[in-house]
C-alpha cells in the first residue's frame, strides 16, 4: 500500500493475491456490482478504500481507522485526476475533511467525472466534514456559513431506520465537530438521518447512489460511536471483505526492496536504536541479506549509556551486522552556540550525511562495491509534519517542524532512498517487528528522536553542562517509571532541559540552579497525544530524587500538555 501517493508518472504496481488466512470476515450477501468492478479492473488483492485529502489534520487517521478493521486503505490528494484514483480500482472512496469552504472560490474540489464514475461502477462514497459539504454542493444542494460554528465535542440526534446508524438502540451521541459552515438544502435523493442540538444536518444519505455524508468526525477517538459508523459503512453499507493484515504489508515491501535494490546492489541502514530504523533494518535484511550494512552513529546527542547498551543489543537479539561510529566530538563542535531548533536539526542531519560519505567509502573499500541505497525508517507522522518535498501529494499540509531523515538527500551523495515504513503509523511499525520476531523488549522502547538529545535540551546543547545534566535527570524518570510498572502503559517519557534557572533552597543554602521538565504521553500513532496523569506521589518522589542526585539542578515541572496544540519533542 505504500504505492498509493507515487508520483503521476508512475504506474501503481498490481496488488498480490488475497491471504487464505484473513484475521476477519464479514459474512454478507454477494455484491453483484463489487465483483463486477474487480473483474473489470488490473487489481486482484484485497478490498481497497481510497481517503482523498482536503487537508484536515484527521485525514490520516481516516486511513489508520480502515487499516485497523482490515482493509487496505491509502491516501491520494483530494484534487487528483480520475486516473490517480481508477488505477487503484476502489471499493470505496471517502472524501476527508479540510480547512476550506466548498462556496469560496478556488476551494479544492473531486475531480470532473468523479461522481459519474463512482455510479458507474457503483463504488460508495463516504463524505466527512468537508467532504460531506463537497457531496452537498457538487450534487446540487446548498452549504452556507453556519451562523453558529461547532467545535468540540457535542451531541448529535440520529434516526435509527437509516443506513447509517442501523440497529443502534440510543438515537443520540456525542461526537466530534469542527466546522464553520452547514449543508442549507440537501441535493435531490438525500434525507437527513441526524442533526446537531443547533439544529444543523449532520448526517445524510442517499441509499439509491450511495452517497453517504457526515460533518463530524467519526475517525476520532472523541466521537462516541464513530468507530462503529465507519466500520458499518464498509462492512455492512458497502459490503467490503476485511482481508489485508500487517502480513500484507511485510510480504509486499520484501518484494520492492527486492526490485528496488536488484540482485547485486548494496545498501546502508543508518540505526537510532529505536524501534523505527531497527524493523526498517530487519525487512531489509529479509530481502536482501548480507548486501546490508549497518551504521550505528553516536553523535553526542545520545541518553545515559545508549551506544553501550544500543550495540548490545543489536548483538544479542537483532543479530544484524552493525558498525558503530563515534562522532560525538565534530558535531558538538558544529552544533556550539546554536540556539534555533530548526537550525539544529538542520545541522545534525547535515552530519548525519557527511558520517554516511564516510561509511559508504569504507564499505565499498571493504566489498568492492559501491553502496547505492540508503535505508530510513521514516514513518508516516514524520512525513506529515515535515516540508512536503515537491510531488509528495501533501498539498494541503502545513509544516510543523522538519525532520532529519525526511525531504530527501543530496544528489552528490548518490544514495537513492528505501524507505519501506514511509506510510506505516507506530504501532503498525510495532505489529510488524513482532511479526519479523524482533524482541518485545526491542519494540516496546519508547521512541527516540533522530536528533536526540539536540531537540530535548532548549537553546545550546553545549551550554553548561547540559548534556551531562539531563542524560542524569532522564535516567532517573525513566528507571522510576519501570520500577513502578507504568513503563509499557505509556507511549513516550523524556526529560527537558531549560534554558532557565531558579532560585532555591538546598542545605539550608540559596542555590540559583536549572530547571529541567519532564513529559509522558499516551498515543496510539503519534498524530494525537495526551499527557499521562500519574498519581502526585510518583512526581513527588521523582522530583526529589532528581533535585537530591543531580547537581545543579533545584526545580522539576511537568508538562500537562496535549498534541495538539503542543507538539510531542519541546523543539
Amino acid at each position: 500500500f505504500l504505492n498509493c501517493a507515487v508520483s503521476p508518472e508512475s504506474a501503481p504496481p498490481q496488488r498480490r493475491s488475497r491471504s487464505a488466512a484473513f484475521t476477519h470476515r464479514h459474512e454478507m450477501s454477494p455484491n453483484p456490482a463489487k465483483k463486477a468492478r474487480r473483474e473489470s479492473g488490473p487489481a486482484t488483492g484485497p478490498d481497497t478504500v481510497v481517503v482523498l485529502d482536503y487537508g484536515s489534520q484527521y485525514t490520516q487517521l481516516i486511513t489508520r481507522r480502515v487499516r485497523e478493521l482490515g482493509v487496505f486503505s491509502c491516501l491520494l490528494p483530494g484534487d487528483v485526476d480520475m486516473k490517480r484514483i481508477t488505477d487503484q480500482n476502489p471499493s470505496v472512496i471517502i472524501l476527508s475533511g479540510g480547512p476550506n469552504s466548498v462556496h469560496v472560490e478556488g476551494a479544492p474540489t473531486v475531480p470532473d467525472g468523479f461522481f459519474d464514475h463512482c455510479q458507474k461502477h457503483d463504488i460508495p462514497v463516504l463524505g466527512i466534514c468537508y467532504g460531506m459539504q463537497l457531496l452537498v454542493q457538487r450534487l446540487g444542494g446548498k452549504v452556507e456559513q453556519a451562523t453558529t460554528a461547532e467545535y468540540g465535542r457535542m451531541p448529535v440526534h440520529t434516526v435509527s431506520d437509516s443506513l447509517l446508524y442501523k440497529g443502534e438502540t440510543e438515537t443520540s451521541q456525542q461526537v466530534w465537530m469542527s466546522h464553520g459552515d452547514e449543508a442549507t438544502a440537501l441535493p435531490p435523493g438525500f434525507r437527513c438521518v441526524g442533526k446537531s442540538d443547533a439544529g444543523a444536518v449532520v448526517a445524510i444519505e442517499d441509499p439509491a447512489r450511495k452517497l453517504f455524508g457526515l460533518q463530524y468526525h467519526p475517525e476520532v477517538t472523541h466521537s462516541e460511536r464513530g468507530f462503529e459508523t465507519i466500520k458499518r459503512f464498509l462492512f455492512d453499507i458497502a459490503g467490503l471483505t476485511a482481508g489485508w493484515s500487517m502480513q500484507n504489508v511485510l510480504d509486499e515491501q520484501i518484494a520492492l526492496v527486492k526490485e528496488k535494490v536488484g540482485p547485486d546492489a548494496h545498501v546502508i541502514c543508518a540505526l537510532s536504536g529505536g524501534v523505527d530504523s531497527a524493523v526498517a533494518a530487519t525487512l531489509v535484511h529479509r530481502a536482501i541479506g548480507d548486501r546490508l550494512h549497518c551504521c550505528f552513529v553516536d553523535n553526542g546527542l545520545l541518553r545515559y549509556k545508549e551506544q553501550e547498551r544500543v550495540m548490545k543489543m543489536f548483538k544479542d537479539h537483532l543479530h544484524l551486522p552493525v558498525t558503530c561510529v563515534d562522532d560525538s566530538e565534530r558535531l558538538l563542535t558544529k552544533l556550539k552556540g546554536i540556539t534555533d531548533p530548526e537550525k539544529k536539526r538542520k545541522c545534525i542531519g547535515a552530519q548525519f550525511i557527511e558520517v554516511f560519505k564516510e561509511y559508504k567509502a569504507e564499505v565499498e573499500a571493504k566489498t568492492g562495491v559501491r553502496p547505492t541505497f540508503l535505508v530510513q525508517g521514516t514513518l508516516y507522522p514524520d512525513v506529515i509534519e515535515s516540508c512536503p518535498p515537491p510531488g509528495s501529494d501533501q498539498k494541503h499540509s502545513h509544516t510543523i517542524k522538519s525532520h532529519h531523515n525526511v525531504g530527501g538527500l543530496p544528489k552528490e551523495l548518490g544514495f537513492e532512498l528505501v524507505e519501506p515504513l514511509r506510510m506505516l503509523f507506530k504501532d503498525e511499525v510495532r505489529k510488524l517487528g513482532l511479526l519479523m520476531d524482533v524482541p518485545k523488549q526491542f519494540i516496546s522502547r519508547h521512541p527516540f528522536p533522530g536528533p536526540g538529545l539536540g531537540v530535548r535540551i532548549l537553546g545550546d546543547v553545549c551550554a553548561e553542562g547540559a548534556l551531562e545534566t539531563i542524560r542524569a535527570v532522564d535516567e532517573i524518570y525513566i528507571n522510576e517509571i519501570r520500577a513502578a510498572g507504568l513503563y509499557d502503559e505509556i507511549w513516550q517519557a523524556f526529560a527537558v532541559f531549560l534554558p532557565i534557572k531558579s532560585v532555591g533552597v538546598q542545605g539550608d543554602q540559596r542555590t540559583h540552579s536549572h530547571v529541567v521538565g519532564l513529559r509522558a504521553i499516551t498515543s496510539s500513532d503519534g498524530m494525537t497525544a495526551d499527557w499521562y496523569q500519574f498519581e502526585a506521589k510518583f512526581l513527588q518522589n521523582v522530583s526529589a530524587k532528581i533535585c537530591n542526585q543531580v547537581k545543579n539542578v533545584n526545580r522539576v515541572v511537568y508538562d500537562i500538555t496535549s498534541k495538539p496544540p503542543s507538539t510531542v519533542e519541546w523543539e
